[in-house]
């Protein structure tokens, strides 16, 4: 059974509204564009996968948020 918790809707609306910070952004989009030209190297190739992940984490985390707030992306 699922747990309930109370927060405060500017918490829940602080988390809807989490994003990469613009230079992180930036250099995931940068390192995305350079995969797909093959042109990586394997610590580049790493922080692409932890960038990746980490984006991924956020978006999820963000749907959750938006869905207490009754809200659409």
């Amino acid at each position: 059974m699922p747990a309930s918790i109370q927060a405060p809707v500017e918490m829940v609306e602080t988390v809807a509204a989490l994003r990469l910070p613009p230079k992180a952004d930036h250099y995931l989009q940068n390192l995305m564009d350079r995969n797909n030209e093959g042109h990586l190297t394997p610590h580049e190739r790493e922080e692409l996968e932890a960038l990746v992940e980490l984006s991924e984490t956020m978006a999820f985390v963000r749907a959750q948020a938006l869905s207490l707030l009754r809200r659409f992306p």
